[in-house]
């Protein structure tokens, strides 16, 4: 089972959601970046379990632990490990869950890849659970990508079926700054009210929504990126696709660019002043797998959490019998709140890894 990736900052991810800990070495980060434990730590804790009533009720601190990599505050050049030890664990919540799957989860592909001996226990590697350490290490890119005039942001754009509006044209740091300072990042303050009530009748029956998460990466100067086999789209992609239950990614500022023309479609190029800028950004600051001087812009749609309380059809292995589940235990009615974080530190470490190439 590898969890290494990497081609000029590298990755390596561990534990599973119920072992003693989990945590993130990262390797060829710059020398002498001075970390700010404090955002790190509001990062963190937009990510953290048991916040409110919308999500998992498992309350985890969050804190990282550096084991290396820093010296009185500053990075050193060295690969920089931190773990995150877990302390909410219920782990007798899953013990019926070794011979009968899950559906929606990775249990019976994960039962026939590895023989039966893969970890369980709330998912174990294969858990959102992972991701905490991704928003640490998203946190460091994100800090020096913003020392490059960098600034990476998203917000809710949709749940079940209520939508948000996407970016305007012009998105400033501030602006994403502003949306960052919100409990709920929406556009519009009041549609999230309907999305709670999309979640809350979710959790209610015992089940579970999913939506879409739109994120911005303003600053990135234009010519980033190549053609081809590491495109700004190809070079993103693996890594959203790895955020447990990402099912699509789509890059630019509209649902689906296929329904327009080519008229329509074509980004404008104008002068203002010395400065490059487009009329309209539906390819999402992205042509010919290069940056064009746009805010990269892309969505990622989040599945419904599979872990459901409702009964379902599923198999026994152990017996070779079809069978009923009920899932017991502490889970998301919707992760969408939760994973916004995620989205923006892959989103930094993606962007950081191809300035790093340069």
């Amino acid at each position: 089972m590898s969890a290494n990736w990497g081609h000029h900052i590298e990755l390596s991810l561990f534990g599973e959601s119920h072992g003693k800990a989990i945590g993130i070495t990262i390797g060829n980060l710059p020398a002498g970046i001075k970390l700010d434990m404090d955002t790190i730590n509001k990062d963190m804790q937009r990510r953290a379990p048991g916040k409110n009533l919308m999500s998992t009720q498992r309350k985890e601190a969050d804190e990282v632990e550096i084991l290396s990599g820093v010296l009185d505050g500053y990075t050193t050049g060295a690969p920089l490990c931190g773990i995150i030890k877990n302390t909410s664990q219920h782990s007798q919540d899953y013990s019926y869950l070794k011979d009968n799957m899950r559906p929606g989860h990775s249990d019976y592909p994960a039962y026939i890849k590895y023989k039966g001996f893969n970890d369980v226990r709330g998912g174990g590697h294969f858990s959102g659970r992972l991701t905490a350490p991704i928003v640490f290490a998203g946190a460091i890119a994100k800090q020096i990508l913003k020392e490059k005039g960098i600034h990476v942001g998203a917000h809710i754009l949709s749940i079940k079926d209520v939508k948000d509006t996407h970016y305007p044209l012009d998105i400033t740091p501030s602006y994403l700054e502003e949306l960052n300072q919100k409990d709920y990042p929406v556009i519009h303050d009041d549609i999230y009210a309907q999305m709670q009530e999309k979640i809350e009748e979710a959790r209610k029956e015992g089940n579970s929504v999913g939506g879409k998460i739109e994120c911005a990466v303003t600053g990135l100067p234009a010519g980033v990126g190549n053609p081809f086999f590491d495109s700004i789209e190809a070079h993103l992609s693996p890594l959203l696709f790895s955020i447990p239950a990402v099912k699509s990614v789509s890059f630019g500022d509209l649902d689906d660019i296929t329904l327009l023309k080519g008229s329509e479609a074509n980004d404008a190029y104008y002068y203002e002043g010395e400065e490059v800028k487009t009329s309209t950004n539906h390819n999402g600051g992205i042509t010919g797998g290069i940056s064009n001087g746009m805010p990269l812009l892309f969505t990622v749609g989040i599945k419904p959490t599979p872990s459901i309380s409702l009964k379902q059809n599923t198999i026994n292995v152990k017996t070779h019998k079809n069978t009923e589940l009920e899932i017991v235990g502490r889970h998301d009615p919707c992760i969408i709140p939760r994973a916004i974080v995620v989205v923006e530190a892959m989103a930094a470490l993606g962007v950081l890894d191809m300035l790093e190439a340069l």
